[in-house]
């Protein structure tokens, strides 16, 4: 099964208002949708960008996978979302293809998205989402 698009890349900030700033005054953006994730411990905030969007991810929570990320990394690009027609299948099939998965399941995300992450030790250094709008 094959993408049919980028739905979005995501990219880890220390601060989602100073980075919102800067996205809307200098690249003429326009924030269309700010979210919390509470399980996943972060705050996002959505741009698009052609039909691509970009998503801002600020931790909420030191221990959360974003602050784990930017303590250890720094700021900067974090995932690709790979938008599928069905995430649970795509995912079986990564599996059945021996690569590492952080989900075996879907699960919900920002803007009702049904995701899941391929590790990125399978996928080239690339954190991968793989999600789906079912």
């Amino acid at each position: 099964m094959k993408p049919t698009h980028i739905e979005h890349i995501g990219i880890a900030v220390d601060n989602l208002e100073e980075s919102i700033k800067y996205h809307e005054e200098v690249l003429g953006l326009e924030c269309y949708g700010i979210e919390e994730v509470k399980d996943q411990k972060v705050k996002t905030a959505f741009f698009k960008v052609g039909d691509t969007k970009i998503e801002l991810l600020e931790s909420t929570d030191p221990e959360g996978p974003i602050g784990k990320y930017i303590e250890k990394k720094g700021p900067g690009i974090h995932h690709i979302a790979y938008a599928v027609p069905d995430a649970a299948a795509k995912l079986k099939e990564a599996q059945e293809k021996g690569l590492r998965v952080i989900d075996k399941e879907p699960r919900k995300g920002a803007e009702g998205l049904n995701i899941g992450f391929l590790h990125p030790k399978s996928t080239q250094g690339v954190l991968t989402e793989i999600c789906d709008h079912k």
